[in-house]
């Protein structure tokens, strides 16, 4: 079990939580994991149709974080593509769950919550990743209408996703972030193309979107034009801490398996486990596991305690705990000598699965930044 009793009695977490995280857990011991890493788009689905049947995806609509969290450190502990199937469904929606209409909600959230609509979060570019304000994208409003122009990069979901919340310059460009907006675009509309797969490490549904005079209708937009980096902000602020827990979810896997390879591997007479060397390093992944999992969810509880923004707690929780998880699994490789670095063994699975989790959603040096200026202001 990748959370143990003691941790859920942690007073982050109420009877429901743990209720909640015992039942994912069940659910997850039950059904087997059933994908192939040569086809992600294929598994992806199958994954989103099965957590939407099953009813965990409701959670990606609730937008309780500490459920969020549990069931991405559950989902990661076993598979890298659950994990991404459940946290961009919660990703790609989340601005509606947040700042949508009425309608918006009624015509893409039921059908997220079944599994039924895949959707994707189109913020990144090519020269505007973590620099936002740099958004090239544009949409100029003619009409009843906006029409959308620009490339976005690195997103997920792209190849697969039935919408999109996408981000665009409505203002000039020298406003900045105030100058950029939020849209719903449905995917297959005339001017949209994937233009491009994107093939990383650990495989999973990522490309290159391009917009080519895409018109979609001003109630389109969510919220007001000039309120989209806000809507940004706020989504991330969400979903930064669940990525926090899925590096917690890969930490532990990886600590599983070493210690059970530990025990079993005799070296000079002796099981692994009985050098020294090894129980340092045990003991190392120990501390990050526990440091990882209280500041992930510590920032969970204090935004389901009501916090408007928890920008500081969320970035620490995802700084720590990727970093750490990273650090984890580079020890579990080592442990492993030959295998760790053979195709196929879980580690080096952990090992490739790991390590985009430092730079998705902010990399580890912006959230330094982010520490940073929260703690100048405080």
């Amino acid at each position: 079990m990748p959370m143990n009793g003691r941790a859920l009695e942690w007073p982050f977490f109420d009877d429901e939580h743990r209720a909640f995280a015992d039942a994912i857990e069940s659910w997850l011991e039950e059904n087997p994991v059933f994908e192939d890493e040569a086809a992600p788009d294929s598994s992806v689905r199958t994954w989103v149709r099965a957590l939407g049947d099953a009813g965990w995806l409701r959670a990606c609509i609730d937008l309780d974080v500490r459920a969020l969290c549990l069931a991405r450190e559950r989902l990661a502990y076993r598979s890298a593509l659950a994990d991404f199937a459940f946290a961009m469904q919660g990703l790609g929606s989340g601005a509606i769950s947040l700042f949508g209409s009425p309608a918006m909600r009624s015509r893409y959230l039921d059908a997220v919550a079944a599994g039924k609509s895949i959707a994707a979060f189109a913020l990144s570019e090519r020269e505007a990743g973590s620099d936002v304000a740099a958004m090239t994208t544009h949409a100029r409003r003619d009409g009843d209408r906006y029409i959308i122009s620009g490339e976005k990069t690195w997103i997920s979901n792209a190849t697969i996703a039935d919408f999109f919340v996408v981000f665009a310059r409505t203002g000039m460009a020298e406003s900045g972030a105030k100058g950029i907006s939020a849209f719903i675009l449905d995917a297959g509309i005339p001017g949209f193309e994937v233009r491009e797969r994107i093939e990383t490490i650990s495989p999973h549904p990522l490309g290159v979107l391009a917009f080519n005079e895409c018109a979609i209708p001003v109630n389109h937009r969510l919220g007001e034009e000039g309120e989209g980096f806000a809507i940004a902000m706020a989504t991330l602020d969400v979903f930064r801490t669940t990525v926090g827990a899925a590096a917690l979810g890969f930490a532990r896997r990886a600590y599983d398996e070493t210690r059970a390879h530990a025990k079993s591997r005799q070296l000079f007479g002796a099981p692994l486990a009985a050098l020294q060397l090894t129980q340092a390093a045990i003991a190392d992944m120990a501390v990050d596991i526990d440091a990882s999992a209280l500041l992930v969810y510590r920032a969970a509880w204090t935004k389901d305690c009501g916090a408007e923004r928890v920008t500081r707690e969320a970035a620490m929780a995802k700084l720590y705990a990727t970093e750490a998880a990273g650090r984890i699994c580079d020890r579990a490789v080592q442990l492993f000598g030959g295998r760790g670095v053979t195709h196929g063994e879980i580690v080096e699975r952990l090992y490739r699965d790991v390590r985009a989790l430092r730079i998705y959603e902010g990399a580890s040096e912006v959230q330094k930044l982010v520490i940073a200026r929260a703690s100048f202001e405080g």
